[in-house]
């Protein structure tokens, strides 16, 4: 089952217990959800009508640290704590595991430093065991510890709730993906015809060369035929042969003295 199943699955069954749920019984079972080892995703539970209603009760503590779970860190949890109730250790493994999911929703290459800050881990052993066994073996990120650069290189990462006013900036940034792709096409189109346009005027040129050829062929051709013609007519000649033969048979004259 993947990890996308699994949130569904205990998505809906936490909602249904908050549907019948009030009060301080609530508070429990945001505990509950907030502690579960496979559960990432907060915000329709915090959209439930029961839940909701905590609001400005004794209670609504717990709907902020729900809140927290949904879209905030652990550094956002520490500045007000004193305002929260105190995580247990599961919850508090939770929030550090979230607070990774948020980390790589900005960068791919999370540096260990940044990280030990974050997750107020003391040294780079007990970063890398949480990452493997905590973050990787869990499904909620892939990726590539670099040890060299001190470094995890995120291949994949779960994806957190969007938090109020995210919506919009994330439909502004493919509304303008869409118009760069969409001009991108246009363009690509338009080399495409300017392609095959320059294809057309090669293939013109070349027959026109051809024909070309052709011509001067035929006309090499039939001044060769010309000549060769004319080379035989002079050759042939009967008269031109037999003067020249009866010329060399003729006896010649004696010359007498003149005395």
């Amino acid at each position: 089952m993947d990890i996308e199943q699994q949130q569904a699955e205990h998505i809906d069954y936490f909602l249904k217990k908050a549907s019948i749920l009030q009060g301080s019984a609530l508070s429990s079972l945001i505990v509950e959800a907030t502690s579960h080892p496979s559960l990432f995703a907060f915000s329709e539970i915090l959209a439930a009508p029961n839940v909701i209603e905590l609001e400005g009760t004794e209670n609504s503590a717990f709907l902020d640290v729900l809140r927290m779970f949904a879209y905030g860190t652990w550094s956002e949890y520490k500045i007000t704590a004193s305002r929260l109730p105190q995580l247990k250790p599961d919850q508090v493994l939770k929030l550090k595991q979230l607070t990774v999911l948020t980390l790589a929703e900005t960068n791919k290459v999370l540096p260990y430093d940044t990280l030990m800050q974050e997750l107020d881990v003391a040294n780079v052993r007990q970063l890398e065991d949480f990452l493997i066994n905590d973050c990787m073996y869990v499904g909620i990120v892939r990726g590539k510890l670099d040890q060299l650069r001190r470094c995890f290189e995120v291949q994949f990462a779960a994806g957190r709730d969007l938090r109020p006013g995210q919506l919009g900036g994330m439909i502004q940034t493919l509304s303008n993906w869409l118009s760069t792709s969409e001009n991108l096409l246009v363009s690509i189109q338009e080399k495409i015809k300017w392609g095959d346009a320059m294809s057309e005027i090669d293939k013109k040129h070349a027959k026109e060369v051809e024909e070309r050829a052709e011509e001067v062929k035929k006309t090499l051709s039939l001044r060769a035929d010309i000549d060769f013609r004319g080379h035989e007519e002079i050759f042939s000649e009967h008269g031109g042969v037999m003067d020249f033969e009866e010329d060399r048979s003729r006896p010649k004259r004696r010359r007498h003295p003149i005395g």
